[in-house]
């Protein structure tokens, strides 16, 4: 089977690869996984600015309601990855204005017109019926993975490397991920400061500076950054980190504190829980489909909720220790090989329709 794959998120540098942690991480982990699992299918790569490939099917691993990202026209049959549509479920932190309104209607039809859509979870699911009125059996749940790099790591000298390159803290929280509004920083920063705990913030955007403060999201981040800097002995903003050192950092975290006000998915949740990191978490978008009972679950809107969450993992060691069994447990339900598996199904089903 040919099956032709737009990469363009892997080589441009435009809005297509702004999430460094997900589309691109989504795309490079399924095009190795294709290609081990799947070496007899005929893997045509391309970007947006070459020719799409004559192929069995296409298949767009990425989608921007408010981007011209699917091609107007095409002769071949298309599978569009959708990973979430959080800006509908809350449209006034996630303003599209006029152009993007205008690109949402012929983007949303253009959707329509695909063979099929993946996306990353149930309640992602919900949410793109919900907003494109696209049946259900046109979209295929598909989870992600953690790369096999996240893994509970054995102490052999190099916690000891990572803490001064870092300069951490003896124990601290964790944060891992993007900026957005939906992130919920603001809370989330001011929770650890209540508990009194250090707080450690991986991510690149975290410390971007330009970004315009009338609008929704970079406001609440403008917040979020107000109170890192007011709070310097507990919050320790790391930027981007490589996997290698983030798979350490997951390791020597006493846990990773995601109180999303919503999610698609929650990446940094698999990679946790496969570190052994407890999660401490909130019931909002996906997150319970993924975490299950393997997470300590807070009011996502109450930051003492949230500070309770954090100082009963540092103070009961048997919580903590249930938690990580538990997300070690939890994570054997996804891995790249039924990721792969579930989707060459449907280019299959599709290439065949």
């Amino acid at each position: 089977m040919k099956i032709g794959i737009d990469i363009s998120p892997l080589t441009t540098g435009n809005y297509l690869s702004h999430r460094v942690r997900g589309t691109g991480y989504y795309l490079t982990n399924l095009l190795e996984n294709l290609e081990k699992y799947f070496p007899k299918n005929d893997y045509l790569k391309f970007s947006r600015n070459e020719d799409t490939p004559k192929a069995d099917v296409v298949h767009i691993p990425y989608f921007e309601p408010f981007f011209n990202t699917l091609p107007f026209s095409t002769n071949n049959k298309t599978i569009v990855t959708v990973h979430d549509l959080i800006p509908f479920v809350f449209p006034k932190s996630f303003p599209a204005g006029i152009k993007g309104n205008l690109r949402w209607k012929i983007q949303k039809n253009l959707l329509k017109r695909s063979g099929a859509i993946i996306t990353d979870s149930e309640s992602s699911k919900a949410d793109i019926m919900k907003f494109t009125g696209i049946p259900s059996e046109k979209i295929n749940v598909v989870y992600l993975a953690a790369a096999p790099v996240y893994k509970k790591l054995e102490k052999s000298g190099w916690e000891v490397i990572l803490r001064k390159k870092y300069n951490l803290p003896e124990k601290f929280v964790i944060y891992v991920g993007d900026a957005t509004w939906n992130k919920n920083l603001p809370n989330l920063i001011r929770g650890a400061v209540l508990s009194k705990m250090p707080l450690v913030v991986v991510g690149k955007t975290f410390k971007e500076k330009n970004y315009d403060k009338k609008n929704a999201w970079t406001a609440d981040l403008s917040t979020a950054q107000d109170l890192a800097e007011n709070n310097p002995d507990l919050v320790l903003p790391l930027g981007f980190v490589p996997d290698e050192d983030l798979v350490g950092l997951y390791n020597l975290a006493k846990l990773l504190l995601m109180p999303s006000r919503y999610e698609g998915f929650g990446l940094p949740l698999i990679e946790a829980m496969s570190c052994g990191c407890p999660v401490v978490t909130s019931k909002r978008g996906s997150i319970e489909e993924v975490v299950g009972d393997a997470g300590l679950y807070v009011n996502s809107e109450d930051v003492e909720s949230i500070k309770d969450g954090i100082l009963k993992v540092f103070e009961d060691e048997d919580l903590a220790q249930k938690l990580s069994k538990s997300g070690l447990n939890r994570v054997k339900n996804f891995s790249w090989e039924k990721t792969a598996k579930k989707t060459v199904e449907i280019y299959e089903k599709i290439a065949n329709s």
